[in-house]
């Protein structure tokens, strides 16, 4: 089933959903001393490879990290070529001087603040949905 690329609808169908747990960013230079089962995500840089794990399991590894934040999933299965759904999304959350970092995967898109705005952020996007 093709994700849904009109904008309208995407927003009113986002329900995020709050995920449990605590998130950190990383870059390191390899990660083949991690379990691949310990990483939510990873992306090659130029300067590294980024990673995205829980808190617990940066401290496990005895990883350093700067950030902490929680993840939102926003439900609904966008589609990869759907225009403006992150603008929506970083604009509304920016009004309440949320700082965001989006993931986008094939079927959803992935949101991570900072764990003090959370509950904010939750109240935000499900706005949209009352639109």
């Amino acid at each position: 089933m093709p994700g849904e690329s009109n904008l309208k609808i995407l927003l009113q169908s986002l329900k995020p959903k709050l995920n449990e747990g605590d998130y950190v960013f990383i870059s390191l230079p390899e990660i083949n001393h991690i379990s691949r089962a310990d990483i939510l995500f990873e992306f090659k840089e130029a300067e590294g490879i980024t990673i995205i794990l829980t808190k617990e399991k940066a401290a496990h590894y005895k990883l350093a990290y700067e950030f902490i934040a929680s993840w939102i999933t926003l439900t609904v299965h966008s589609a990869l070529d759907a225009v403006g759904l992150t603008a929506a999304v970083a604009n509304a959350l920016t009004k309440h001087n949320i700082s965001c970092n989006v993931v986008a995967a094939f079927y959803h898109d992935h949101i991570f603040v900072s764990t003090k705005d959370a509950t904010k952020a939750m109240s935000v996007l499900q706005e949209f949905s009352k639109k």
